[in-house]
């Protein structure tokens, strides 16, 4: 893995056109609500996907050394081409079907093995932390790929303040379920509301994000705000979307889509040329944005990440714990 120069600015790196607004840190806690002045204006009287696009991120944003130096993929790629279920299962239908949807105000629900529990507001969770752009790749289940510029929070430094006890082995995320607000959970695809879990330690791992921005922006809508998981090393659906709860385990959760198709998906899910889906070929992959006309690339173990996370899995038999 290739890390970017610690002198290069996150804004050297993206797309101008989505960082031409970033330095006007107008928000307090985090984000801007309606009601706040922009420019002299207030949002309200705004519709919900114009508040979208005027919110901010607060404070600098840090580069990191987990960063790969592959070119990002352009934010239009990023926010068209999605895997979103409760906004559609066509990959453009996420990015239509989320414009109304309001993100803020948010709340999470934490419970379980920890110390601190009880619900927090996102601004609570989100101010004073240091936020970081990871420029990852991201490797789909389907078999394409994208390298995203996320801006986040490591999930070990969040999960930190919830103080979990030595009980807790996993921990659990749910996405919200509010099928008048996301009208894909109005149909049967998957038991909602979706669920994802990781180990603690791969949770604690450095790599690990809590994503609330791409591109030095608000995550969009169709992307998962206004929070989600972000976990490189493995296949793109173990980062779930817009997060409200989260759970911390003894036991070993059911994810959503274990629980829907056992014999495709396992609880892991680690990117693995060596073990094919039995629908896709995992030993190579099609970088979207890129000619349809042009050779798929190999797909690296681990997503190219094995030097940091191959060691948490050194006595398992991958091809049983896919």
């Amino acid at each position: 893995m290739k890390r970017v120069d610690s002198d290069i600015k996150p804004s050297q790196i993206t797309d101008e056109a989505h960082y031409r607004d970033r330095r006007r840190f107008l928000a307090a806690a985090g984000m801007i609500g309606a009601g706040t002045v922009v420019g002299g204006a207030t949002l309200t009287g705004l519709t919900m996907s114009e508040r979208s696009e005027a919110r901010e991120l607060a404070g600098e944003i840090a580069s990191s050394p987990f960063s790969t130096d592959e070119p990002p993929n352009s934010f239009d790629d990023i926010s068209t081409y999605n895997n979103f279920y409760e906004f559609g299962t066509a990959k453009h239908q996420p990015a239509v079907l989320s414009k109304e949807f309001e993100p803020l105000p948010w709340t999470v629900e934490v419970s379980g093995e920890a110390e601190v529990t009880g619900t927090f507001n996102y601004e609570d969770l989100v101010k004073e932390q240091q936020l970081e752009e990871r420029i990852y790749r991201l490797r789909c289940v389907e078999a394409w790929s994208m390298v995203i510029p996320w801006v986040g929070i490591p999930m070990a430094t969040l999960l930190s303040r919830f103080k979990p006890l030595s009980s807790a082995k996993y921990v659990e995320f749910q996405t919200l379920f509010d099928p008048k607000r996301m009208p894909g959970q109005r149909r049967p695809v998957l038991q909602w509301p979706y669920r994802e879990g990781l180990r603690m330690d791969e949770a604690m791992n450095p790599l690990t994000l809590m994503a609330v921005g791409v591109y030095g922006k608000p995550l969009p809508n169709q992307n998962g705000a206004p929070m989600r998981l972000v976990v490189p090393w493995k296949y793109g659906f173990k980062s779930i979307k817009s997060i409200n709860r989260i759970v911390f385990r003894e036991t070993q959760p059911v994810s959503s889509w274990e629980q829907s198709a056992p014999h495709e998906y396992g609880f892991y899910a680690n990117v693995n040329p060596e073990v094919a889906h039995p629908r896709w070929s995992q030993a190579r992959e099609r970088r979207i944005g890129q000619s349809l006309f042009g050779s798929r690339q190999a797909t690296l173990k681990f997503n190219g990440y094995g030097e940091h996370v191959a060691q948490l899995y050194s006595d398992m038999d991958l091809a049983r714990y896919y």
